[in-house]
């Protein structure tokens, strides 16, 4: 039964970093909303409560990797770059947060794991970005103004839609019974 189980998770893991690949191309075709929306989020986090926060971690940091080595998006650096240790931190975070952290999976426990995966990422996107601008000799032009325009406003359909839909995709799952309910 558990290597039945770590191979669905290998399974469940390259599917969520196939979606990461893909749904950016049912957002793109409007870059202003596909770039406010976050496609690549989603299934990080979703990858977090179903495969745990090791696989999601690697699924976060690959996606935005492999999506530039395959399609050319997002741009390497200094996007791509912090995008990768952004989803490693939302994936890494959700995950060991609803498995290891809370004993009683409840909605309450979905919804502090799946908020402190996004600020823990936020401020990790945020930290790489002002390190990739200090190796580039411009670390000034990447303020707090700067990082709240990226991290916040811009980003807030995108959050609205993981605050939204996230939780509700992990409760099916949950009473489908594809997520360990203990």
């Amino acid at each position: 039964m558990k290597r039945n189980s770590t191979v669905l998770k290998l399974v469940l893991s390259a599917l969520f970093l196939a979606l990461a690949l893909v749904l950016p191309f049912l957002t793109g075709q409007i870059p202003e909303i596909g770039s406010m929306l976050c496609p690549m989020h989603l299934p990080v986090l979703l990858a977090g409560f179903v495969c745990g926060g090791p696989l999601a971690a690697v699924v976060g940091f690959a996606a935005p990797l492999l999506r530039f080595l395959m399609f050319g998006m997002p741009p390497i650096y200094p996007v791509g770059i912090a995008m990768a240790f952004e989803l490693l931190t939302y994936g890494l975070i959700s995950g060991v947060m609803y498995s290891h952290v809370f004993k009683k999976k409840t909605i309450v426990s979905v919804y502090a794991s799946l908020l402190t995966a996004m600020v823990a990422g936020r401020v990790v996107w945020g930290i790489v970005r002002l390190v990739l601008a200090g190796i580039a000799g411009d670390a000034g032009a990447f303020t707090f103004a700067v990082f709240l325009s990226g991290a916040i406003t811009t980003a807030l359909p995108g959050i609205l839609v993981q605050v939204i839909l996230i939780p509700v995709i992990v409760l099916a799952l949950r009473k489908a019974k594809l997520i360990d309910n203990a």
